[in-house]
Order: structure tokens, then sequence, then C-alpha cells
């Protein structure tokens, strides 16, 4: 007796376009409010890809307050302060170190991972932990234009700083700054090209 061969959904026009080929990096928001429901859903969505031995290292900290503007905003670069204090949300994205912690519960399979986590230390976890939360980054970018929220990704930040701002104690490293929001005015910059399959795509 044979399985009958799965058949995977596929996403719209639509969808795809939400996702990738439309979307695009904002760089002014309108004040509509984000409303906490929605941020759930962003990260309800956006835990379920893989990653490593289903790690799950990123770590994030949604900053709406004024005063979590005030903290952060001038560690930012310059040219970055003015659109994250005009998004209605600037998402701190953040590697934990200490990711090992979770294993028993994440993958109780192999419980005993753990252990030989803890033994590389912080240094040999790291690595690791940049990686893994770096692909959840992508798949959280994702998460949020899903929920019709447009993204602005910014690298444009003092990251010890931020980190000791945000995530004191030398557990968790920040990797990226996000602001979160409906696009406002002339947001969006011409697209720039993308790189050529012949480019790109060998086949062996």
């Amino acid at each position: 007796m044979t399985d009958s061969p799965v058949t995977l959904p596929v996403l719209d026009d639509a969808g795809r376009a939400a996702l990738f080929t439309e979307a695009r990096t904002a760089n002014t928001f309108s004040p509509e409010p984000v409303a906490d429901e929605t941020l759930r859903a962003v990260w309800e969505l956006a835990k379920w890809p893989p990653t490593a031995a289903n790690t799950q290292p990123l770590r994030v900290t949604f900053v709406r307050s004024e005063e979590g503007k005030n903290r952060l905003i001038p560690l930012l670069a310059e040219g970055n302060r003015t659109k994250s204090e005009k998004a209605p949300v600037v998402a701190i994205l953040a590697a934990d170190l200490d990711f090992h912690e979770f294993v028993p519960q994440t993958f109780p399979a192999r419980a005993e991972m753990k252990d030989t986590f803890e033994a590389s230390g912080r240094e040999g976890r790291e690595d690791m932990a940049r990686f893994n939360s770096t692909l959840q980054i992508g798949y959280f970018l994702l998460a949020a234009r899903a929920h019709g929220l447009a993204t602005g990704p910014m690298a444009g930040f003092d990251h010890d700083a931020v980190t000791e701002e945000f995530y004191p104690g030398g557990r968790e490293k920040v990797l990226l700054v996000v602001n979160l929001g409906h696009p406002g005015p002339d947001a969006w910059f011409p697209r720039l090209p993308r790189l050529e399959h012949a480019d790109v795509v060998r086949w062996a």
C-alpha cells in the first residue's frame, strides 16, 4: 500500500506579492497605532519555521512607550532617529546566548543536549545563537508583512549600547532593530535592482 503524495498549499499572487515581490522597506510611518493583539499574532506566526535543533534563540522587545523611545532613539544612527521616533513600534531583536536552557522544553527527545551546550559556554554557543536568530529575524519580517505591517529593518545603531540598555547582563546580544507600523507619506525609496538568476543559481 503506497501513501498518497502530499500536496502542499501554494500562496496566491496576492500572498506572494505581500511577502516578497511588492514588499518594501518603509522609511516613513503613519501615526496609526499597532494593537497588542497584532504584535502577539506576528510572533505567534514567526515562531513556527525551523531553527537548528529547534533552539529558537531569538528574543524580541517591542518598544512603544515614550520612556522606551527615549532610551532607544539616542543610540540609533542619526539617520534612523526621526523615522524611529515616528514609527508606532520599534522591535529590538536579540540572540539569547543561553538558549540551551530551553532545550528540554523545545527538543525533549534530545534533552541531554542542554548539558553539551552548557559545557561549551556562551562563547561556544554564540555562533549558533546568532545564526539561528538571524534565520528567525527573516521569519519575523515575513510574519509582520503577513499581518499587514510595513517593516523598516536597521543595522545602524550602537549594538553594544542597545544591548546594555535593553538586555543587560551578557545573556543576549542585539542583532537588529526594526520599525513596525503602517506606511506614511512617501514611505518607499525607488526599488533597487535584484541579481539575476544566472548571477546566483547553479545546477549540479
